[in-house]
């Protein structure tokens, strides 16, 4: 038997295994698309049609207006902390809230950084150990120091804030949490990440990816009954909800073990049984702009991948073994999807593999050899039912990344395809070799930028589409 031979069977079988996972997983996202429409199509007819739309900007005061608790865990942020509190406090004005920001006490220079900021409702929150721990940790901790100042100050907080030290927030950000709150346990906005000139490829895959999942997936996710887990920004959680948490885990909300513990909190509250909703809201009549968190994304392939293994390891793998499967059709369906990274890795691995073999092989009956290049009727059907499915995919990724972003953008998500599965496989290499050795012990977290031109991403953010 030649090589050729060989390596002719190795590509046919390789290219029937990828050939087969895609068709699953088009038709996966294709149903996805298909509930998105009739969504859309429906509340056109059945409720815009009766009921006016909701703009932010004129929302019904809250029935119980409340102080808002917001909690923002730092390590390593000294180049960022002081620009994203001034701006943070400068955006929500006088409002109802207290910021709580936590530190580690062998990180002098955030210390310094959070002392700039001179402002009765900032309180830095010393975590005395040596850090990083986990990011949950910081978070627990934060979680004490909010309950110490409930009890000195005589007063109970609304809800709880999650942001990150890079955050660009949004104004009316506070004000729809403080209405929301009173409809549903956990309420998430829709991220969507700041262009970096400097890193189209790399870090414009994230606002792709966000462009779609926050634009469609989270839509979906809710129609279907599922519980809508936090993205760890731009989110709040009803005060007794974190209360039941803690009450359920020693005292302690958030899992400090758990690398994506804003995942798996909104798993949680979903799990009580408590409404969990994404709310994509347009800001006033006529404009597109809509109340969203904004930030700056890892812009080096080594950041990218180090945060999409830890998205990886804590969703697909370690999710897996915390959470298990449970709840209704729509519940486990979605807990699928979540988990499917590893495999959409090996599927790509294996189709990436064939057509390098393919190639070889088709360079070689150029040159003389005497190799057969035939496919078999089966795969041949499915590679051209995949193809039909591709295009799909790229138009409906185009789409949602031109309404967010404009044309330009929209056009180079088209080749950031294949950077966002790049990155993919990689951060699954890692994630799998971390949960071998047990998972990552402290806080992976990546090298944060502020928006140089803050009045430029607010331009930006005005350019937003209602969705």
């Amino acid at each position: 038997m030649s090589l050729a031979f060989i390596l002719t069977d190795i590509a046919a079988e390789l290219a029937l295994f990828a050939a087969v996972g895609f068709l699953l997983f088009a038709v996966d996202d294709l149903v996805v698309d298909l509930i998105y429409f009739a969504r859309r199509l429906w509340r056109s007819l059945a409720i815009y049609s009766r009921y006016p739309r909701a703009f932010a900007a004129s929302l019904p005061a809250p029935a119980k207006p409340g102080r808002i608790a917001v909690f923002i865990p730092a390590w390593d942020e000294s180049a960022v902390i002081a620009d994203m509190l001034r701006s943070t406090l400068r955006r929500w004005g006088d409002g109802d809230y207290r910021i709580f920001v936590g530190f580690y006490a062998n990180d002098p220079l955030t210390e310094a950084a959070i002392g700039q900021v001179d402002d009765p409702r900032v309180e830095a929150v010393l975590v005395e150990e040596h850090g990083p721990t986990t990011k949950a940790d910081c978070l627990n901790r934060l979680y004490d120091a909010l309950l110490a100042a409930e009890c000195r100050g005589a007063w109970i907080a609304k809800a709880i804030v999650l942001h990150d030290a890079e955050d660009l927030v949004h104004p009316l950000e506070l004000a729809l949490f403080d209405v929301m709150t009173e409809k549903a346990a956990l309420v998430q906005l829709p991220v969507i990440p700041l262009p970096d000139p400097e890193s189209r490829w790399i870090s414009g895959h994230y606002c792709d990816e966000f462009a779609e999942s926050h634009g469609k997936e989270l839509v979906v996710r809710e129609a279907v009954g599922a519980s809508i887990p936090l993205a760890g920004v731009g989110c709040a959680i009803a005060r007794d909800a974190i209360a039941r948490l803690a009450a359920d885990n020693h005292g302690h909300p958030f899992a400090a073990q758990c690398m994506t513990e804003d995942y798996e909190l909104g798993l949680r509250v979903g799990a009580f049984a408590d409404k969990t909703m994404f709310v994509r809201i347009p800001v006033v009549a006529g404009s597109r702009s809509i109340v969203s968190s904004r930030g700056h994304f890892p812009a080096t392939l080594d950041a990218a991948v180090r945060q999409k293994a830890r998205w990886i390891g804590g969703i697909a793998l370690a999710g897996w073994e915390r959470l298990g499967w449970s709840g209704g059709i729509g519940e486990r369906w979605m807990r699928m999807r979540d988990r499917r990274g590893p495999l959409a890795a090996l599927l790509l691995i294996a189709g990436y593999v064939a057509i390098l073999l393919w190639l070889q092989l088709w360079i070689a009956a150029g040159l003389g050899a005497p190799v057969a290049l035939a496919a078999s009727p089966l795969l041949m059907g499915l590679l051209k039912i995949n193809a039909v499915l591709l295009a799909w995919r790229i138009a409906m990724r185009f789409g949602f990344v031109t309404a967010t972003y404009g044309i330009g953008q929209g056009l180079l998500s088209i080749p950031r395809l294949l950077v966002g599965n790049v990155i993919a496989m990689l951060a699954v290499k890692r994630a799998v070799a971390l949960h071998a050795k047990g998972g990552p012990k402290t806080w992976e977290k990546t090298r944060h930028i502020f928006p140089a031109d803050e009045r430029m991403a607010g331009e930006r953010i005005a350019k937003e589409p209602v969705g």
